[in-house]
């Protein structure tokens, strides 16, 4: 295969790699009406290292002692990674639309950015402070749905607050992720963060089956819980890391804002969700201030 044409199959990533990330917002709003969310983020993760196990159990087990000596890592990691991030759309599911799904998860990089800057000394000049003003107003807008009422009586839909919990848990996967250096190679660690991540989500889902809702296993649980890990796990998994491979970390971040292009058209063909006007004044806000937020920190990290 010639270089022009490696160069078109990896662009053609940042659009194809969405279409399966943006698909666990499917599940968050259909799969939620036949499976408990906390049920389907655990089973979720579960189904996924028991996937990727027969291909990664002899690097496993060649890797015990640097699994032992980095597993509290892995653990957070799964925690932000697959527990924060894996139930909470799925929380929000219950409550919330796609579009505002995918809108308010795009402020992630805004989180990424103030983190950074507290914990890692990041530097954020004027630049990002307006992108970081811009970005928080325009979620803010999608979650009052435009109406300043809403924020004076503290009347938010759950499932809004419920989706921003889970762009800041990501915020956290990606720094830490980024941070924390690993011996194990991608997959490898790939599978330990899907099994901590089932593992933190466990005493939740326990907790789910006894006082709140059951889990059904039928056709159902598995047609959802499978194609949850499958689509937006292991698939938009590997699709982003090609990506990555091949373009680099900065440009590979397009794919978040593409996600909410097809979160939009998921929810319009699938869920008769409109578009009011907020999701387009906060969608712009947003794509505004990660523009200018992101503008100069991706060529520093």
């Amino acid at each position: 295969m010639s270089s022009q044409n490696k160069n078109l199959l990896a662009l053609s990533l940042l659009f194809i790699q969405p279409i399966f990330m943006a698909s666990n917002l499917i599940v968050a709003r259909g799969g939620v009406e036949f499976v408990p969310p906390i049920s389907l983020a655990f089973w979720r993760w579960t189904f996924v290292f028991l996937l990727l196990l027969p291909f990664t159990y002899s690097s496993l087990k060649k890797n015990f002692k640097v699994i032992k000596n980095e597993y509290s890592k892995l653990f957070f990691l799964g925690a932000m990674g697959c527990g924060v991030c894996g139930a909470f759309p799925f929380l929000a599911g219950k409550t919330t639309t796609v579009t505002n799904m995918g809108i308010i998860y795009t402020s992630s990089p805004i989180f990424i950015i103030i983190i950074s800057a507290i914990f890692f000394k990041e530097k954020i000049n004027l630049l990002k402070i307006i992108g970081l003003i811009s970005c928080l107003v325009g979620v803010l807008a999608i979650i009052i749905k435009g109406d300043l009422n809403l924020l004076l009586n503290l009347n938010f839909t759950i499932g809004d607050l419920w989706m921003l919990a889970a762009a800041i848990g990501w915020a956290l996967y990606s720094i830490y992720l980024f941070y924390w250096k690993s011996q194990l190679s991608i997959f490898t660690r790939f599978s330990m963060i899907s099994f901590f991540g089932a593992v933190s989500l466990f005493p939740f889902y326990l907790a789910e089956e006894i006082y709140f809702e059951q889990t059904i296993f039928n056709s159902d649980f598995l047609l959802w819980t499978i194609f949850a890990a499958i689509s937006p796990g292991i698939i938009a998994f590997t699709l982003y890391t090609k990506a990555q491979e091949s373009l680099g970390a900065s440009l590979t971040g397009f794919t978040l804002y593409v996600f909410t292009i097809y979160a939009a058209i998921y929810g319009f063909i699938l869920f008769d969700e409109n578009l009011e006007t907020f999701h387009y004044i906060g969608t712009v806000l947003v794509f505004v201030g990660v523009y200018l937020a992101k503008k100069n920190y991706d060529t520093k990290t």
